[in-house]
């Protein structure tokens, strides 16, 4: 099965030592259309995810969603969350480790688009 969202191996040691100092985290993608846009990270279950929300798939043992709007832009893309020095945004929970959360993403072949409708 194609993943919606996968996750590099520096994401997801980042994702270990948040899960290490927080306990379990969940991911929203907000704002941002684009590579480069910064998924926010929280505990699990503070950021309030409802209807308007999409499940995309979970990294790390972490489930990833974003707003339905935003997914109609990016529905055709995976989504590759990675790590790199710098600081996140204000409420993510990564920002005291010097590191930041970033986006990046390629283009589903015509054989995942297939896989993906049939699933």
């Amino acid at each position: 099965m194609v993943a919606r969202v996968t996750v590099t191996e520096e994401a997801l040691r980042l994702i270990e030592t948040l899960v290490d100092i927080h306990g379990p985290l969940m991911f929203h993608q907000s704002g941002g259309c684009c590579d480069g846009s910064s998924p926010m990270c929280y505990p699990h279950g503070e950021f309030r995810t409802g209807e308007s929300d999409v499940l995309l798939g979970e990294i790390g043992d972490t489930p990833f969603y974003m707003s339905k709007d935003q997914y109609e832009y990016w529905k055709h893309t995976q989504l590759i969350i990675d790590a790199i020095d710098g600081r996140g945004g204000m409420f993510s929970l990564e920002g005291p480790e010097g590191k930041r959360f970033i986006t990046r993403s390629r283009v589903f072949t015509e054989e995942e688009k297939r896989e993906l409708a049939n699933s």
